[in-house]
């Protein structure tokens, strides 16, 4: 029987979630939570067999698709089209052949997201060969350090980038051929090959590659579950990219855990739309793959996100908090209006949150038909599950969403180590307990005062172990033994276990700095606080060790900014007049206005006094990972960041400590 996606029982007990593994208890840590026999049943060793799993449900299901252009001017594209997996099996084996018969290890992939992503990773899964993701946001200087890291022998890209890794050409020595995912035209084909003949590059298309394969086509060769599959470059928000070394059962096993709990109909959809450089859309993509589902591609503008998942309605949204919290905040600002349309929204509202905390139940006949259904149709109308990961999102974003949109809203920590169950009432803000494929326990952090012997609930930092947990850092043996301790992975959060053994991320170990009174401040920690601000809608917290307080950098929402300015300066400004609110942010009575918010939320975030921000700089520019200030999966590159802004932030702390911030001089 091939691997299906595995729901919930009925009767589940929320409130024994996981349970410690009895013996396990040490000094300094808690006992070890949860693990399923890798050795069990139908599990998947390798990325062939999530593969060989989604084609033995239906070889002519859907599997990639693409909204093709259908007009230029204006740009236009059309409904979804599809290959099905009996046609990517065809295309990965030509590629996959082709790829053999060259006999390159090591194969880059620098695009955004598309089926040829995919279906050149699918050709690397059959054929062992080792690939390796380039953020496609990535400068020129960034993607240059990883193919020499990474000694990338051939890359598959698209026509605009060519040009890029020609004229890195004399830097990347090991590159030999180029791939063009899309075909060039005469002309520009002989022009480019031209050029990379000069370096000793071949310039060709993936239509070629496929062709050549197809003429000499090789079986798929067998793979073992411990060889490398992947090496996994981590966006770098400090600049300085890691090379993750990811082995079949590493993946095979990650997709395996999510299809526990999940519940999704047969032929199951998902968008792609985040980074498949980064190791949790490759997951998620790969765990619609095992249960025989299909994955549609956006069309690669951010600002068409939205009519992208209109017009593919899926059913399962993953994201990023960055992306949710902006979602929440538009919702909110529409329905919580004056006036009796304002009134039904948050009677609608405040029923479902009462009926969600008793019961676990997020669906309402009513409500949902009069108020919800249109938010529902935002993404398509049929989301049955979003999933959040790569940083904290607040428990009231995540009830919100759960109830707005009826879906399940499941929160992941480190590439499937724990996830919240299903229909857990009081289940927002928690990461849940461990998937069913490793071990977790939390180690004292006693410099930063958490201890497994804390009441009412242990804290420490969260380490993992099991089969979909990386081997190391490639040729970085420094870093690999600062993080993989006795086996365990390390991995930088801070977390609590509660009474039912659910986990919540509290804190970071990194990004830790010491104010001058002595107090440790987790600046990730106080920055995801203050982002549930619906005024927020970037912000960048700093603090200096000479200097007792915090101070921040905040980008508002021009939709929530324009009518605070038009009641605070008595004129109408519309959130599409940039250059009016640019100039109202400069009015300190605004700013003041601005911060108050911000106190606000600490205050109902229940941030410690020392973790308020005092003063506060607003801007209009926002960061980006154009200049740097954003990584690809928009975190915040605090070093570039405060470069950004280290003139305004100096200024400041220059005003001194404010005495209290309803009277502080801004």
């Amino acid at each position: 029987m091939p691997i299906t996606y595995t729901p919930l029982p009925d009767n589940v007990d929320y409130g024994k979630q996981s349970v410690a593994v009895p013996g396990t208890k040490q000094p300094g840590q808690t006992p070890v939570y949860g693990l399923l026999d890798p050795d069990a049943p139908n599990y998947p060793k390798t990325l062939q067999d999530i593969f060989n799993n989604g084609y033995s449900f239906n070889p002519d299901a859907n599997l990639l698709g693409h909204r093709p252009v259908i007009s230029k001017s204006p740009l236009k594209f059309g409904p979804y089209v599809w290959q099905t997996y009996r046609e990517v099996d065809v295309r990965r084996r030509r590629i996959g052949s082709e790829l053999k018969a060259t006999d390159m290890e090591t194969v880059g992939i620098w695009s955004q997201n598309r089926p040829e992503w995919q279906l050149v990773e699918l050709a690397l899964h059959a054929y062992g060969k080792v690939g390796v993701g380039l953020y496609d946001t990535l400068g020129r200087g960034s993607v240059g350090k990883t193919i020499n890291h990474a000694q990338l022998s051939i890359i598959f890209t698209t026509p605009d980038h060519i040009a890029t890794l020609l004229k890195l050409a004399a830097t990347i020595p090991s590159v030999k051929v180029i791939v063009s995912f899309d075909p060039l035209g005469d002309d520009v084909k002989r022009l480019l090959s031209s050029w990379g003949e000069t370096f000793d590059i071949r310039i060709t298309e993936l239509r070629e590659i496929e062709t050549y394969g197809e003429e000499n086509l090789i079986e798929p060769l067998p793979v073992s579950p411990d060889q490398v599959a992947s090496l996994c470059y981590t966006s770098g928000t400090t600049n300085l990219p890691k090379g993750a070394i990811i082995t079949h059962m590493n993946l095979a096993s990650a997709a395996y855990a999510n299809t526990f709990g999940a519940g999704f109909p047969q032929g199951c959809c998902r968008i792609s739309y985040m980074p498949l450089a980064h190791i949790y859309e490759r997951i998620c993509e790969l765990t619609g793959i095992l249960a025989g589902g299909c994955i549609g591609y956006f069309t690669g503008d951010p600002l068409r996100l939205m009519d992208d998942t209109r017009a593919l309605k899926p059913h399962f949204f993953p994201s990023v908090p960055r992306v949710l919290n902006r979602v929440y905040q538009a919702a909110v600002s529409v329905g919580n209006v004056p006036g009796v349309r304002g009134d039904i929204f948050r009677t609608a509202l405040q029923t479902k949150l009462d009926q969600l905390h008793k019961t676990g139940v997020n669906t309402h006949l009513i409500w949902d038909a009069l108020v919800f259904r249109k938010i529902r149709a935002v993404l398509g109308g049929n989301i049955l599950l979003m999933v959040t990961g790569s940083a904290p999102i607040s428990g009231e974003v995540v009830d919100f969403l759960k109830i707005a949109f009826g879906c399940d809203v499941a929160e992941e920590n480190c590439g499937v180590c724990t996830r919240t169950l299903r229909g857990d009432p009081t289940g927002g803000g928690m990461i849940g307990p461990p998937q069913p494929v490793l071990e977790i326990k939390l180690v004292d952090i006693p410099a930063m005062n958490y201890l497994s012997s804390d009441k009412p609930n242990p804290r420490g930092e969260l380490c993992v172990r099991g089969p979909n947990c990386f081997m190391g850092y490639y040729k970085d043996e420094k870093t690999t033994q600062e993080t993989l301790r006795d086996g365990w992975i390390h991995t930088g959060d801070v977390a609590e276990v509660d009474s039912s053994g659910r986990f919540k991320i509290i804190d970071r170990v990194k990004n830790i700095m010491k104010l001058a009174q002595g107090e440790y401040v987790a600046l990730e920690k106080v920055e995801n606080a203050y982002a549930a601000c619906p005024i927020v809608q970037q912000i960048y917290v700093h603090g200096d060790s000479l200097q007792p307080y915090l101070i921040a950098v905040v980008v508002p929402d021009p939709s929530v900014l324009a009518p605070l300015a038009s009641a605070v300066l008595s004129k109408k400004v519309e959130p599409s007049d940039i250059p009016a609110l640019t100039e109202a942010v400069k009015n300190p009575r605004v700013v003041q206005e601005v911060l108050s918010l911000l106190n606000t939320e600490a205050r109902r975030s229940g941030l410690a006094g020392f973790e308020f921000i005092k003063r506060i700089h607003v801007t209009m520019d926002p960061f980006t990972i154009e200049e740097n200030t954003l990584t690809p999966t928009l975190k915040l590159r605090r070093r570039d960041a405060y470069a950004k802004f280290k003139k305004e932030l100096d200024v400041l702390y220059a005003l001194g400590e404010p005495a209290n911030n309803a009277s502080s001089k801004l």
